[in-house]
C-alpha cells in the first residue's frame, strides 16, 4: 500500500522558512490559510517536554496578516469585533475576537495597532481578509484592506528570552506581555511582540520581506544553538494545559461569540457601533444554551480524535468535544466540549463516546480546576 500523500503545488504557497522546515526533518503538516503550517517533527509528548523546558523556533507565516489602513481603520475594526480596540495603543497587540451580523464567530485574531490609522488582524485560519474587505466597500469606508508581505516566525520555550536578549540586547526582556517594538534582524525590519501560541513565553517575529525568510531563520537558530534549540510547532498537548482555544476545531462559523467564552475580552457596552450588537442583546435576554467548556477524563491516554466525539448525560447528548490530549502535567486526558449549559458548570459528570466506549469525564474551569 503506498502513503498517503499531500501534494503541494503552486495552490499552496510557500512559507517564507519552508526550505529549512524540509531541512530539518518535518514528519506532517497542515493546511491553514491556504499555506502550510508544521504539525510535528518528532511526537507530541517528546516536543512538549522540549518547549517547557528549552526553546523552539516555529513556522508560523501560515499566521496571515490583515492590514487595515487609512482615516477609517478604527471605525472599520470596532465595527467587526465587539472588543473596545479604540483602547489598545500604538505598539499594543489585543486578542479581540471577530463576529458577523448574527454574532457568529468568524476568528479570534490579535489585533496589533502600528499607527493610529494602521493594524495588522493576525489571523487563525479562515478568509477573514475577503470578508473585511467587503465590509469595507459596502459601508464606503476610506481604507486600504490588503494581505502584506508579513511573515511571522515564532521563538517559544522559557529560553525565549535569553536567545533574544543575545539576538538584539537585554531590552527586549523588558517587552511586555501583548506589546511589541519595531526592530532590525540580520539587516532585516521586524516587528517583535511578546506573545505566542503556548503558555510557556516567548516572542512572534513579524518579518515584512518574505525574501529574507531563510536569513532571519539562520540568525534566530544561530543564537538558539546554546540553548539546545529545536525545530518545533504549535503543541496540542500545550495548548490544551493552558487553554488555549482553536479556531476551526474548537470553534467555527457555527458558534456564538457569547458561547466561547470570550466574555472577558469583550466590551459589550463601547459606545463605537459593533455589527453583532443586536445578537448579542438577543442572546443576553433568552439566554445561553450552550457553552464552551473544559473536560478532564481521567483514563488512559486517549487517541486523537479527527471527527467529534459525542458527549452525554442523564441517558442524552449533551454536547460534542473537539480537541483531545494526554497532559504529563495533569496526568489527565483534557479536552474542549461544546457543552449544554446544564452540565457547563464545574463539577459536572458527562461521558464522552471515544470511537464507541464510553469515557467518563469532569467539566473544570480555565484552571482545569474543579
Amino acid at each position: 500500500m503506498h502513503p498517503t500523500e499531500l501534494v503541494l503545488s503552486p495552490r499552496l504557497r510557500k512559507t517564507a522558512f519552508e526550505d529549512r522546515v524540509f531541512e530539518l526533518g518535518i514528519q506532517s503538516f497542515t493546511i491553514y490559510n491556504h499555506m502550510t503550517l508544521p504539525v510535528a517533527f518528532s511526537s507530541n509528548p517528546e516536543s512538549y517536554q522540549h518547549l517547557c523546558e528549552h526553546v523552539q523556533v516555529w513556522d508560523v507565516a501560515a499566521e496571515r496578516q490583515v492590514e487595515v489602513v487609512g482615516p477609517d481603520a478604527l471605525a472599520l475594526l470596532e465595527l467587526i469585533t465587539p472588543r473596545d480596540i479604540s483602547t489598545c495603543d500604538v505598539g499594543q497587540c489585543v486578542y479581540a475576537p471577530l463576529a458577523d451580523q448574527d454574532g457568529l464567530v468568524i476568528n479570534d485574531p490579535l489585533i496589533l495597532r502600528l499607527r493610529e490609522d494602521r493594524f495588522w488582524i493576525s489571523i487563525a485560519d479562515s478568509d477573514v481578509l475577503l470578508w473585511v474587505k467587503g465590509i469595507a466597500y459596502g459601508r464606503d469606508f476610506n481604507v486600504k484592506v490588503f494581505e502584506p508581505d508579513v511573515s511571522p516566525l515564532a521563538v517559544q520555550g522559557p529560553k525565549a528570552n535569553d536567545l533574544m536578549a543575545d539576538l538584539l540586547d537585554d531590552s527586549v526582556r523588558d517587552i511586555k506581555f501583548f506589546r511589541f517594538i519595531e526592530a532590525e534582524i540580520a539587516g532585516t525590519p521586524v516587528v517583535l511582540a511578546r506573545s505566542g501560541w503556548s503558555g510557556q513565553g516567548g516572542f512572534e517575529i513579524y518579518l515584512q520581506n518574505s525574501a529574507d525568510g531563510l536569513v532571519l531563520w539562520d540568525a534566530v537558530w544561530k543564537a538558539g544553538e546554546p540553548y539546545n534549540v529545536k525545530i518545533g510547532s504549535p503543541n496540542l498537548i500545550e495548548r490544551l494545559e493552558t487553554g488555549l482555544k482553536s479556531y476551526g476545531s474548537d470553534m467555527t462559523l457555527d458558534d456564538h461569540v457569547l458561547e466561547c467564552g470570550f466574555e472577558k475580552y469583550l466590551n459589550l457596552d463601547k459606545t463605537a457601533e459593533y455589527m453583532s450588537r443586536e445578537s448579542i442583546e438577543r442572546l443576553q435576554k433568552s439566554g445561553i444554551k450552550r457553552r464552551l467548556c473544559h473536560v478532564m477524563a481521567k483514563a488512559d491516554p486517549l487517541p486523537g480524535l479527527r471527527e467529534r466525539w459525542q458527549v452525554n448525560a442523564g441517558g442524552k447528548m449533551v454536547g460534542q468535544a473537539s480537541s483531545c490530549a494526554w497532559s504529563p502535567k495533569f496526568e489527565a486526558n483534557l479536552m474542549f466540549a461544546m457543552l449544554s449549559t446544564e452540565v457547563s458548570e464545574p463539577g459536572s459528570v458527562v461521558t464522552v463516546m471515544v470511537n464507541g466506549a464510553e469515557v467518563d469525564g469532569i467539566v473544570c474551569d480555565d484552571r482545569w480546576k474543579y
